[in-house]
């Protein structure tokens, strides 16, 4: 009974998200798109120039010398702990997904980790075979049956469908460093988490370069795809519309 009754409730939430979602949508559009996915098309790839324009200016030399100066076994500890962080994260929203397997992996990585890596400082988990099963709020949305709406890039932050950046503020409260009270620490955290993931997509850079006519196209096409994987955490469904 609990458990229907959460289900519930999570469906109405759901329902009240969609619903402001809904007014983004392609059909709410008086001009016809020539991508359903991609109703912001022309807005989008302003954006997205922008965003090259920063990338190549500052975010890019700035990774690159991230990767030149920190032996890799430091970048590594680095993207070690904010994995566990994420995994902190997982762990309810993979149980309001009803996962039992992926809520009970995602607990036993953060308990790993957080000790035995000394503070996620080390992937001591994944070299136990403890599978990670990433999950923000709006993947756990959409896998109630909330549609991820028109895709979307913002500045900075890049890709995005429009369940993430309608929740976003759930997920922000929702990675503990940001709950640190020095703001110096917070900043710090924040640059070095942006400063990592970049340098995690250097070599991705000459793959576009080399295969894709169209970056934006490609950039696009790839996150959708990678949003419908995780939504899915991996597995290959028949029918998108079964619920966990």
């Amino acid at each position: 009974m609990r458990l229907s009754l959460i289900g519930r409730h999570l469906r109405a939430f759901a329902c009240l998200v969609g619903i402001f979602c809904s007014g983004f949508s392609p059909s709410a559009q008086a001009e016809p798109m020539f991508n359903v996915q991609d109703p912001f098309e022309v807005f989008n790839r302003g954006v997205f120039a922008f965003n090259e324009i920063v990338d190549h200016a500052v975010l890019r030399p700035v990774a690159i010398v991230y990767t030149q100066v920190l032996p890799r076994w430091v970048r590594n500890s680095v993207n070690h702990f904010f994995g566990n962080l994420a995994d902190a994260w997982a762990i309810p929203n993979n149980a309001l997904s009803l996962r039992g397997k992926a809520t009970a992996d995602s607990f036993k990585r953060v308990a790993i980790n957080s000790t035995l890596g000394v503070l996620g400082l080390m992937d001591v988990a994944t070299e136990m075979d403890i599978d990670r099963h990433p999950a923000d709020f709006g993947l756990m949305l959409s896998r109630w049956g909330l549609p991820a709406g028109p895709y979307v890039v913002l500045p900075l932050l890049g890709p995005r469908t429009m369940v993430e950046v309608v929740v976003y503020p759930i997920d922000w409260k929702g990675n503990l460093a940001n709950h640190l009270e020095s703001v110096e620490i917070r900043d710090l955290l924040t640059v070095l988490s942006f400063t990592d993931l970049r340098a995690s997509y250097l070599q991705a850079d000459d793959v576009v370069k080399a295969g894709a006519l169209d970056p934006y196209s490609f950039t696009r096409d790839s996150y959708l795809q990678r949003w419908q994987y995780l939504q899915n955490d991996g597995e290959n469904q028949e029918d998108p519309s079964v619920q966990p």
